[in-house]
């Protein structure tokens, strides 16, 4: 490749990533090719079923808005057959004052209630609970405040193995392993590493979270 082709080469590539970035709920050529796969169109919540409350959740400018009385969002959709186990996982989110929302994995489908089973990655800016946005509640919380409301961030929680690292938009939030027999407080017995899919939460009707540009990357 001489270099020409090499600049246009790199040229397209940087562009891509810089569009996919601009526009979200799309992959760049680069993610597609790392094997990201999205789980939200951006237009529907196809593939995703609501607990509780279905009229928590709802469409606004491309994103998921989480808004109304106790509700879990559920991707049941293709992609993994909705069973993952190692993943990387990485979702752009917005919170607003008091709101208190998270991020499921490893947790399965249930009608009512809050999931019984999976890890919660903490969603929350302002709430009066102080476990932050990043830290895996109950199980390693975090206490610092990691954006101010109304501004967007990127989580990322990668699982491999037993290994759970979480990062808002690229900083090491929590990297935390799972020992044998993990001591868990009551109600969280089932706070533990398997497999399963992802879910939104809707905590409360105060509280009012963003989500966007949902995407996948299978580590097995």
């Amino acid at each position: 490749m001489n270099r020409r082709s090499l600049l246009a080469a790199l040229t397209f590539a940087s562009s891509s990533v810089a569009m996919a970035a601009d526009t979200p709920n799309t992959l760049s050529t680069a993610e597609k090719a790392e094997g990201w796969q999205l789980l939200f169109d951006g237009q529907s919540l196809e593939h995703w079923k609501a607990s509780d409350q279905p009229g928590s959740f709802s469409l606004k400018d491309g994103a998921i808005v989480v808004k109304g009385p106790r509700s879990h969002l559920f991707y049941l959709g293709p992609v993994g057959k909705h069973d993952f186990k190692n993943f990387e996982l990485k979702i752009d989110l917005k919170t607003f004052p008091k709101a208190n929302s998270g991020v499921y994995f490893h947790t399965l489908w249930q009608e009512v209630g809050w999931p019984s089973k999976g890890y919660e990655v903490q969603v929350n800016n302002s709430h009066s609970d102080p476990s932050r946005t990043g830290g895996l509640w109950g199980v390693a919380d975090y206490p610092q405040v990691t954006a101010p409301d109304g501004q967007w961030q990127t989580l990322s929680i990668r699982v491999e193995g037993l290994r759970v690292v979480t990062r808002i938009d690229g900083k090491l939030i929590v990297d935390y392993t799972q020992e044998a027999n993990p001591p868990r407080k009551k109600g969280l017995e089932e706070r533990l590493i398997r497999s399963g899919t992802f879910a939104l939460q809707g905590h409360d009707p105060e509280s009012e979270v963003h989500f966007r540009s949902i995407k996948v990357k299978l580590l097995d």
